[in-house]
Formats: structure tokens, C-alpha cells, sequence
């Protein structure tokens, strides 16, 4: 039979402690009354949750534009657990941690799939450097690539790891390589709830190219391009009708990609369209600040790609842009103090170019 979002597992717990559908409620109660601010959002959640709604609200992180608030199904959450579930093997009483903030997606899923599929839950206040038992085992994780590569001295005791919310690094990917975890690396968004697709990132049973990675989509999830060449997403499970997102990807099947960039970023410069994102993937070893890739107007080229950096200025050695191709290479620099954040604490690039006051370098 397949699970219920008004049902609780008879295996779940929570810190140690099972809790039927009424004692959860008051759980939900103390956390908003008494709780840490972490522990009053999954309150608020699991009142959500625990009522009678067939859906709940959740809001989007608000990176690529302003944050909306989005009606999903309930059932739709519970079927996204189970298809995880099954693609990692997960069964009732494995351990999983969650240190993600329960008012985004994410953090709301793994307390979803504890619940559904009879999880052990731990909840630990979310931070770049989750505060845990380092000596405790636990067979599923879910982290952003900050908190990973925190991890990666402690990751003998995680079985299995997701990460999402922001590209891995390329330092990052040959770090992991050498753990014993099996690392994945997730795609998706709060319209899909949560996941759709993963790429394995380690424990290759044959050296692999790390280049050559792809993302492949759970199953039951096909892919197709609009005319713009971004991703349009079926989910029958998840989603009442597909979803074309602003995602553009090179697509190798209906159930394999590789993710390029958003549309919106786009910089058509002297005529070549340029990806910020593939770009900031070149860099990352070279820069070791917090940086990202844009454009600004030019009357020669339409778009002028430049390099916004957080940091006071430096000068910055030539040989960093040399694996970057004759079009990618920024041809102005900007530092900035701090940048704008969103709420979920990803860099808001639209909001971040108004403080750009400073002069070129």
C-alpha cells in the first residue's frame, strides 16, 4: 500500500522518540512556543503538514527572481520520498540527519521522508558547521557544498549523501573521492518537489572522468528541450501537467543532462552566448573568494561579460582566466564588500550589481 500524507509511520522517530500523528502535533506546538528559531520553523511546518490540507505552501528561495509562494500537493511530497526511498535503497529504522532549514524545500522533505517511510530522524540546527555527534552513524545526509566539504573529515559514519542547493565545486569533487560515502549530487526546485534528478559523484567501481559526469532522472521522471534549449520536466507523480523551467541543459536522453546555466543569465556578447555558470566552474580554483559572472551594457560588444567579487580589491593574476575561452574572459572586474543574499542565503546577483559603485580594476 502506498503511503499517505496522513499517515505516520510506525517506524518513524524523531530524536530518538516515536510519535504518533496527535503526539507530533504537540511537538509542532512546543517547537513554536519554546523551540530554538530553527526548531519554530519545523514547528510551523509540521502544523502545516498535520493539517487538514491536502497541500501546503512553500516558497521558492528566490534566486533567479523574487520569491513566490507555491501551493504543493501533500501526496506529491509523500510520492518524491518514496521515489527517493527507492532510489537509495532507504528502509524503515535507517538513521538520516537533516541540518537544512525546514522553510525551504529541502529541509521540509527529509522530515517528510522520515515520516513517510519510517525514518530515525535527527534535526540539528542548521549552520555551515552543523553541530553533531561526529561518532554517530548515519545512513542518509543531506547537505549544501559548504557544509560537505565541513564534513569531510567526519564522513566515514555517512553512508549516503546528497548535495544540493549550489553547484559542487570542482575542489570539492576531488576531494570526495577519496571518502567512503557515496556522494550524489541532486537537481531540482520547490515546483518539483525537491529532487528529480542525481549525478554520482564518487565511489566508482573503475576511475571515472569527473568531467564527464551527468545527471540522470529518478524513475518515472522524463525530460524533453523547449526552443530555447532549457528543460521541460515530466513527473506524473509530482507534477499535474510538465513544467518548462529556465534551466538550460545538453540533453543525451529523455532521462539524462547535463545542466549549463539559467536562460536568464545568459550573456550574448559580440554575438556568442556565453554561460555565467560554466564560466564560474573554470574559476573556481583560481579565485578563492566568493565570485560570480555577469554582464553589463557595452556598445561595442551588446553585453560585456565582468567578474564580481566579494572582497576588498586586488589585483588579480592573468594566468586564473587562461583556461577560459576568447569570449568568457571578463574584460572589466568589480569587488564588493558583502553581496546580497536571499533569504536562503544564495548570492543575488540582480540585487548585489546595484551596490556596484566602485571602479573598474
Amino acid at each position: 500500500m502506498t503511503p499517505n500524507y496522513t499517515q505516520v509511520h510506525n517506524r518513524f522517530r524523531l530524536n530518538g522518540h516515536y510519535y504518533s500523528f496527535d503526539d507530533l502535533m504537540e511537538v509542532a506546538y512546543s517547537f513554536v512556543k519554546e523551540g530554538e528559531p530553527y526548531q519554530e520553523q519545523i514547528g510551523n511546518f509540521l502544523l502545516d503538514w498535520l493539517d487538514n490540507k491536502d497541500y501546503i505552501i512553500a516558497k521558492t528561495s528566490g534566486s533567479t527572481g523574487r520569491p513566490k509562494r507555491l501551493k504543493i500537493k501533500k501526496q506529491a511530497m509523500v510520492n518524491s520520498a518514496i521515489m527517493t526511498g527507492d532510489y537509495f535503497g532507504l528502509t524503515p529504522g535507517d538513521k538520516v540527519l537533516n541540518c537544512l532549514p525546514s522553510n525551504f524545500i529541502a529541509g521540509k522533505m527529509m522530515i517528510v521522508r522520515a515520516i513517510a517511510l519510517g525514518l530515525s530522524l535527527e534535526l540539528v540546527e542548521p549552520s555551515a558547521h552543523p553541530l553533531i555527534d561526529y561518532e554517530k552513524k548515519y545512513d542518509f545526509c543531506a547537505f549544501t557544498p559548504m557544509q560537505l566539504k565541513f564534513f569531510l573529515n567526519y564522513s566515514k559514519n555517512l553512508k549516503t549523501i546528497i548535495v544540493g542547493g549550489a553547484p559542487v565545486p570542482k575542489s570539492l569533487l576531488e576531494a570526495i573521492q577519496n571518502i567512503p560515502s557515496k556522494v550524489y549530487e541532486t537537481f531540482g526546485m520547490t515546483e518539483t518537489v525537491s529532487h528529480i534528478a542525481m549525478k554520482k559523484l564518487n565511489n566508482f567501481k573503475k576511475p571515472k572522468d569527473l568531467s564527464n559526469l551527468h545527471f540522470k532522472t529518478l524513475p518515472e521522471v522524463s525530460i524533453s528541450q523547449d526552443d530555447r534549449g532549457c528543460l521541460v520536466i515530466d513527473a506524473p507523480k509530482l507534477l499535474d501537467k510538465p513544467i518548462v523551467t529556465n534551466d538550460m541543459i545538453t540533453m543525451y536522453s529523455n532521462t539524462e543532462f547535463d545542466w549549463l546555466g539559467r536562460w536568464d543569465n545568459v550573456i550574448n556578447t559580440g554575438g556568442v552566448k556565453v554561460f555565467p555558470e560554466q564560466i564560474e566552474h573554470k574559476l573556481q580554483k583560481g579565485i578563492n573568494k566568493r565570485f560570480f559572472i555577469t554582464s553589463i551594457p557595452d556598445d561595442a560588444l551588446g553585453q560585456k561579460v565582468i567578474l564580481v567579487v566579494e572582497s576588498e580589491p586586488y589585483d588579480i593574476d592573468s594566468s586564473v582566466f587562461e583556461s577560459l575561452d576568447k569570449f568568457e574572459k571578463p574584460k572589466a572586474h568589480y569587488f564588493v564588500p558583502a553581496f546580497a543574499e536571499t533569504a536562503s542565503h544564495k548570492i543575488h546577483r540582480k540585487k548585489t550589481l546595484k551596490k556596484l559603485q566602485l571602479q573598474e580594476s
